[in-house]
């Protein structure tokens, strides 16, 4: 069986609406995109570097995964595209038809994920994806979170974890503070 990790950044006060651009995602008249760009350091790009690196597939959303497909695949000069052209990239949506990134692959719903879980050791990844974030976290199908929790209050915007299923237990495995401030933790469920 793979693993499915979480990696996003979120305020202190739990948002993770929008944290790369001014107009990312204004969904619900959201006015505070890009709020974590300023923190981003050295620190931080080394050890999201380090992970992007490493073997597995990225699961995204159908929204996130239009971001990315339209703008990775015509960047140059960085070491990320190549890699992430390279990766398995597996977009779960209902109305997708032709993903136009290289080596995409649909998944129709969460059960779909599932099997791609439990048939796969290939580690996956997610990245942004809110609404698929608590589609996995309610069929409890997460097994860790890699957080960069940055010190800002937003006060508004989507959360991470809004309202669940239930408790579950993680163990911290990992803490990083970066030189602005962010915490880099990784939680891994407890099962």
């Amino acid at each position: 069986m793979g693993s499915i990790t979480v990696v996003n950044h979120v305020s202190l006060d739990g948002v993770m609406q929008g944290p790369a651009s001014p107009d990312e995602d204004p969904r619900d008249g959201f006015a505070h995109g890009g709020w974590s760009v300023a923190r981003t350091d050295g620190v931080m790009g080394e050890r999201l570097g380090r992970r992007m690196s490493e073997e597995g597939a990225l699961l995204l959303g159908r929204r996130t995964y239009e971001q990315f497909a339209g703008y990775w695949p015509h960047q140059t000069g960085n070491p990320f595209t190549d890699v992430l052209n390279r990766r398995t990239k597996y977009v779960v949506s209902r109305s997708l038809e032709e993903p136009p990134w290289e080596n995409s692959v649909v998944l129709r719903d969460v059960d779909a994920v599932a099997g791609v879980h439990a048939s796969t050791a290939e580690p996956l990844t997610v990245l942004g994806s809110g609404e698929l974030i608590a589609s996995l976290r309610d069929a409890d199908l997460v097994d860790a979170y890699l957080l960069m929790v940055h010190p800002v209050l937003l006060g508004s915007g989507r959360r991470l974890f809004g309202d669940g299923p239930g408790p579950a237990g993680f163990r911290l495995v990992d803490c990083t503070a970066t030189t602005t401030g962010v915490v880099m933790a990784t939680y891994e469920r407890e099962r």
